[in-house]
């Protein structure tokens, strides 16, 4: 089994910057693709960035040249640097990562979610 713990959400005021933190624990073998994804009140969850093990990334238009995905193989952790925040970024962030075993069969894993909130 495999724990994803995100940390570093909270309130800032537009035109400010987080980070988030995503660190992976358990069983791992590989940790593959990573990702964060949010999801706003009412609304469904959307992708808000992906980075592959080899540090290949992509993002949404909504947060591109603001966000910025990366990753420390290391110690199993992906990171999103938010700058130039706007109110319609808030929304609750989750962490999502693709993990291989030894049989090379990949799972599935969310972290619990943390809120993000953009307001004056």
């Amino acid at each position: 089994q495999v724990q994803l713990v995100e940390s570093g959400g909270g309130l800032v005021q537009p035109g400010g910057s987080l980070r988030l933190s995503c660190a992976a624990s358990g069983s791992i073998f590989s940790l593959n693709t990573m990702a964060w994804y949010r999801q706003a009140p009412g609304k469904q969850r959307e992708l808000v960035a992906t980075i592959t093990s080899g540090g290949n990334t992509n993002y949404a238009e909504s947060v591109k040249g603001r966000f910025t995905i990366s990753r420390d193989n290391a110690k199993n952790t992906q990171y999103l640097q938010m700058n130039s925040l706007k109110p319609e970024d808030t929304a609750v962030y989750y962490c999502y990562a693709r993990v291989a075993d030894s049989r090379r069969y990949e799972y599935q894993y969310w972290g619990q979610g943390t809120q993000v909130t953009v307001s004056s």
